[in-house]
């Protein structure tokens, strides 16, 4: 088995360092030892190093311990209570010596402690370590949030999104949609033209759904079966409804033959769509269930449609 690769290899995405340090001297010499490897992003105080880190998701975090305000401590805690941030491994870089604050760092979930002043040549071992330790952790992740049919995410991986998705959507006041998809009459069609071709022919469903759903934080995944689906945060119901139709279209355009099928002699899809503006007194499983319902009126009406919530409450 060839081994695992220690980090991306492009250039053009280069791991990123977020330096977190009240005084600028050291970000900038931080900034000057990595800034041919790395892409550096820089913060002055605790609260700037939350929205920096949830702005460009770091692969690493280089975090001091002392600093006005918010202290090292309290950053580190609120980020690994985040389920957008808690992987992202953390460097305490502090001139804090005492055995207390080096086990407080760990056991709120630090992945090293470095003390100042920083040894260059043990600075840069250490953060290649924790970078190569956390492009490996992503990669098993990955293949394990990956369904291996269709090479869309996973119905594991759908619900860990859909969280994540829904609490930050709660939390800026923004709608978040859902769509439901189902290929028409799969069983018709892996009956007529066997399980091989279905199989190719979910491939190539699920490929025209990702290219639909078209930003980098929308989610496409195989929920079950032949039943697909696209989360779509900070969209509301005409955005939803405009990629479920390209989704519709996208699909028939395949030109899949489909000889059993009742609705028409190529594959198609029957979408639901639902929207709602999430609130933190409401659960995803609203915004499935609501998704679900329109699905079911889809094929109610006869097939390969797109049918939505007429409300963006959901």
């Amino acid at each position: 088995m060839d081994p695992l690769p220690t980090e991306p290899t492009d250039a053009a995405t280069r791991p990123k360092i977020l330096v977190v340090d009240d005084q600028t001297a050291n970000i900038l010499l931080v900034r000057d030892l990595f800034k041919d490897d790395y892409e550096i992003f820089m913060a002055l105080n605790g609260e700037q190093a939350i929205e920096q880190c949830q702005a460009v998701m770091p692969d690493l975090i280089l975090l001091d311990l002392v600093m006005p305000g918010m202290d090292g401590f309290e950053v580190c805690r609120l980020l690994k209570a985040d389920v957008r941030t808690r992987a992202v491994p953390i460097i305490f870089v502090s001139a804090q010596r005492e055995e207390a604050d080096e086990a407080r760092g760990f056991e709120l979930g630090g992945v090293d402690y470095i003390v100042k002043p920083v040894n260059h040549t043990i600075l840069r071992a250490r953060v290649r370590t924790h970078l190569a330790l956390k492009f490996q952790t992503d990669l098993l992740s990955a293949i394990a949030l990956v369904d291996g049919l269709t090479g869309v995410a996973n119905r594991r991986r759908f619900d860990e999104v859909l969280q994540a998705d829904w609490l930050q959507c709660a939390r800026l006041q923004q709608p978040i949609s859902l769509l439901m998809l189902d290929v028409d009459h799969f069983k018709r069609f892996n009956d007529h033209y066997g399980h091989q071709a279905g199989d190719d022919c979910l491939r190539r469903v699920a490929q025209a759904i990702r290219q639909s759903a078209r930003r980098p934080h929308d989610l496409t995944a195989r929920y079950g079966g032949e039943e697909f689906a696209c989360v779509l945060p900070d969209t509301d119901s005409a955005g939803a409804v405009g990629v479920a139709h390209a989704a519709l279209a996208a699909i028939r355009e395949l030109a899949i033959p489909h000889a059993a099928s009742d609705v028409a002699d190529v594959v198609t899809t029957s979408i639901g769509v639902a929207t709602v503006v999430a609130r933190h007194e409401l659960t995803p499983q609203a915004l499935i269930e609501e998704a679900d319902r329109q699905l079911y009126q889809a094929k109610r009406q006869g097939r390969a449609r797109v049918c939505a919530s007429s409300s963006a409450e959901g």
